[in-house]
């Protein structure tokens, strides 16, 4: 590793000092980034809440977190007259301070968490019947109920939306990417940008994030170049609160018998990573929280076959190296097509750009081209023509139509890839067990993606639906609470967006809402405990 000057780290100390200092209101004389080697101790300032990761789900948890209220708006009628009923029922209060278990009994949507579906419904009603009905919801900014919190992520506000494929359009609505309190399009008309569609670029939902983040006087919330290393719990003796704190990691043979690791009681996070600056070096830190909430997304990590052969240079597992390989003119000239695997929308998009370019393509997937649950059949005709432009020839131009290759594109159903070989070519198996070997330009595998929790005790296999397996958005999301969100497995851990299962940006909001409401009730019971003299750690 190479780390930065003293001068240099002293510069981020100084701007974390006056970050806690203004944000908590009091003096502060020691603070919660420390030199790697140093063992924490009870002195140090605790904040309530980190959040790790700064896409679209970090941002609206910031937004909440920071006093941001939501109201039934005085003259909103819902078109669901039972949610209506009871929206009024409690009128005077703020989501955030009702029943969310209540409000969101009966309703039904695209997401498998309550809470996710009744704040969409909020914000968008009726959005998945076709009708544009207006947010039933109005904000306020209430500063007493701010809860101190920093947001920590990689580059900019806003997340993989930064690092996206340019060319494509983005599936959901522009309207549906919004984040509360600014319409896309309000934004879209101050930057004077044409928006000839209600599909966008995903560069112009980049920047919308980054300017939501500013305009709603986010930023000094927010850090970005930071790699986090590990989040660990820190422990605590029940009988001596000024002993020592130990961390989660340590060995069992510094516990000398099992009845004094029973005298430990879980306490705060432990969040060690570094700082990028600007000349390259890395700044260490270490924060303390009472609470973390992972908003990571599941970008970080492109799935993969697992096949021989997979490491070789010429196969690739993301759009922005396809574009790579395209802009720099590597595969111009080359007789062989290129190879695609997956069925779902990236690999369609690569099939949209590889044409585009007038590339050859084999595109190779498991399914049956009539599977309903192949993402097209969702898709509607008129809305994502160039998607249906793909599955019409997935279904047309197969390999079993005419023995031969097509000049441009080929589709080989039910297909497995078995390896990729040194010379260019892909050994493929079909339903029936034949073996075919296809030679290609360059493989392009495009399979989905899962996130990286390496941070985390045991990569965080530990905290899914299924025990001891890779989290993963689809099959093995993180378990919550469906009301709070907090990880049923891990107590004060929590975790929005994909890595519970919500891929669209319309329902990670209601990750935010559950969390907030969640903290928010513990902020004023910690209040209330403070005023009645029993105390507690970290910052009131």
């Amino acid at each position: 590793r190479s780390y930065s000057s003293p001068e240099t780290e002293g510069q981020l100390l100084n701007s974390f000092v006056q970050y806690f200092g203004d944000s908590l209101g009091r003096k502060v004389k020691r603070m919660p980034l420390i030199e790697e080697t140093v063992l924490p101790g009870d002195s140090l300032l605790t904040l309530p809440v980190v959040v790790i990761g700064n896409g679209p789900s970090g941002i609206c948890l910031s937004y909440l977190l920071s006093g941001y209220r939501p109201y039934l708006s005085p003259e909103a009628i819902h078109p669901n007259p039972i949610l209506h009923t009871k929206l009024e029922e409690a009128r005077h209060l703020s989501i955030v301070d009702q029943d969310l278990e209540y409000l969101s009994e009966g309703l039904e949507g695209r997401s498998s968490n309550p809470v996710a579906v009744l704040f969409d419904t909020l914000l968008h009603p009726d959005a998945d019947f076709g009708y544009g009905y207006p947010p039933v919801l109005h904000w306020k900014l209430e500063q007493h109920n701010y809860i101190p919190h920093i947001v920590l992520g990689k580059g900019p506000p806003g997340g993989a939306w930064h690092s996206m494929e340019g060319s494509m359009l983005t599936i959901s609505f522009g309207d549906w990417m919004e984040l509360p309190g600014l319409t896309f399009k309000e934004w879209a008309a101050s930057k004077r940008r044409n928006i000839k569609s209600d599909r966008v670029m995903p560069e112009e939902i980049a920047c919308y994030y980054k300017h939501y983040v500013k305009v709603m006087g986010l930023q000094k919330n927010f850090r970005d170049n930071v790699y986090i290393t590990s989040v660990s719990r820190l422990y605590r003796e029940k009988d001596d609160e000024d002993r020592s704190q130990l961390n989660e990691n340590i060995s069992a043979q510094h516990l000398e018998v099992e009845d004094e690791e029973k005298s430990l009681i879980k306490r705060n996070w432990e969040v060690r990573g570094y700082q990028r600056a600007t000349d390259g070096s890395h700044v260490p830190f270490c924060l303390f929280a009472e609470n973390v909430a992972l908003a990571t997304g599941t970008f970080d990590s492109p799935g993969r076959l697992q096949v021989e052969g997979e490491d070789f240079p010429f196969v690739l597992h993301s759009m922005s190296d396809f574009g790579a390989a395209i802009s720099k003119g590597k595969l111009r000239g080359k007789a062989d097509p290129v190879l695609i695997v997956g069925a779902g929308l990236t690999a369609a998009d690569a099939v949209l750009c590889a044409y585009n370019n007038n590339i050859p393509v084999i595109h190779v997937f498991r399914r049956r081209v009539t599977d309903t649950s192949l993402i097209f059949k969702q898709l509607p005709k008129k809305l994502y023509p160039e998607y249906h432009k793909v599955y019409h020839m997935m279904c047309t131009q197969s390999h079993t139509v005419d023995s031969n290759l097509h000049s441009a594109y080929t589709s080989f159903p039910e297909h497995n890839v078995l390896s990729f070989k040194p010379e260019m070519k892909c050994v493929l198996q079909s339903a029936s067990g034949l073996k075919k070997i296809l030679k290609f330009s360059v493989a392009l595998v495009l399979i989905g993606s899962h996130p990286n929790l390496f941070f985390l005790k045991d990569q965080g296999h530990s905290i899914g639906h299924h025990s001891n397996q890779p989290i993963t958005c689809k099959g093995n999301p993180i378990e919550i609470d469906p009301y709070t969100y907090e990880c049923t497995k891990e107590a004060n851990l929590f975790a929005l967006g994909p890595l519970v299962g919500d891929n669209f940006v319309r329902f990670l909001k209601g990750g935010a809402l559950g969390i907030a409401r969640c903290l928010a009730i513990r902020q004023k019971k910690k209040h209330e405990l403070m005023e009645s003299g029993d105390g507690g750690d970290g910052v009131p």
